[in-house]
């Protein structure tokens, strides 16, 4: 499958690559750490069977060129949101994973009225999810790696840049923010959208961590009655046998994101309307 179009948007200082595929509803994917557009076929393929997806590559990725502003999820969340309004797209679904679980899930934060439904693909609520080996691997993020990760898919397509010398720094402020501490507990208790957690069973996030992530949306906290009348909007997969760095090989993953997007449950009304119908999730656990 061909990208129906392709291009840069000049948005928040930088030009951020995207590449669109597929008809019908909006669904921003967003990619994992140090990687591409091209490393999200596998994924980007099956969804695109139904949906209008506009793939990314965020600041310092791919094609989007690095420059010198600052690094952050929240800056990039807000990226998402510009990248919105240039598509002239007022409400879209948001799919990251790892690194861009983390920017849709600033996205969704920073500007629910253009999210619809989010879905975290391997990415926690707070760092201290990571387990203790994981942190210390991204914080180890720097230009001293730059040689060896020219030889990525990331690396090449730096060569592309306007300035392809920026990509030793990129490296070192990439490993600057995931070496930052933050906890968004309370900004996600409150989203007022459904939300999809998908990790894999061997994932690099604590099955505890998970557990509460998936509590703070109101899932999994109560008994949802035998007809199933206090079921949560939120929803929780754990993919068996894969790890943290080979999941994005999982065709099972666009398989439930597209079941979840499908469900009638999680399918917010248009308009007005769906800000008063789709509780909070600090709501639906009373």
């Amino acid at each position: 499958m061909k990208p129906v179009s392709s291009g840069y948007a000049d948005i928040n200082s930088i030009r951020l690559y995207h590449e669109i595929y597929g008809q019908g509803e909006p669904l921003v994917l967003i990619h994992g750490g140090l990687t591409t557009i091209g490393e999200m076929q596998g994924w980007v393929q099956p969804l695109a069977k139904t949906r209008r997806v506009i793939a990314v590559e965020m600041q310092g990725h791919g094609r989007t060129a690095d420059t010198d502003r600052p690094m952050s999820f929240a800056t990039m969340g807000d990226d998402i949101a510009a990248l919105l309004d240039h598509l002239k797209i007022p409400k879209a679904d948001l799919v990251g994973h790892s690194f861009g679980g983390a920017t849709a899930i600033r996205a969704a934060i920073q500007h629910p009225d253009k999210v619809r439904r989010l879905v975290v693909i391997s990415s926690p609520h707070a760092r201290s999810g990571w387990y203790p080996e994981t942190q210390e691997g991204m914080g180890r993020i720097s230009a001293s790696m730059a040689e060896n990760m020219m030889q990525t898919p990331t690396g090449q397509l730096s060569q592309q840049w306007p300035e392809p010398q920026r990509f030793p720094q990129f490296l070192d402020k990439m490993g600057r923010m995931m070496s930052e501490d933050y906890d968004w507990s309370a900004d996600i208790a409150k989203l007022p959208i459904p939300v999809l957690l998908v990790f894999a069973d061997n994932d690099s996030i604590s099955q505890k961590h998970v557990a509460q992530f998936f509590a703070l949306l109101g899932g999994g906290v109560k008994e949802p009655g035998w007809q199933n009348t206090q079921l949560s909007t939120s929803r929780l997969a754990i993919v068996p046998g894969y790890s943290h760095y080979n999941f994005i090989t999982s065709p099972e993953a666009p398989e439930i994101i597209r079941k979840f997007l499908d469900d009638p449950l999680t399918n917010p009304p248009a308009g007005a309307a769906a800000a008063s119908q789709v509780a909070p999730a600090s709501e639906k656990t009373q």
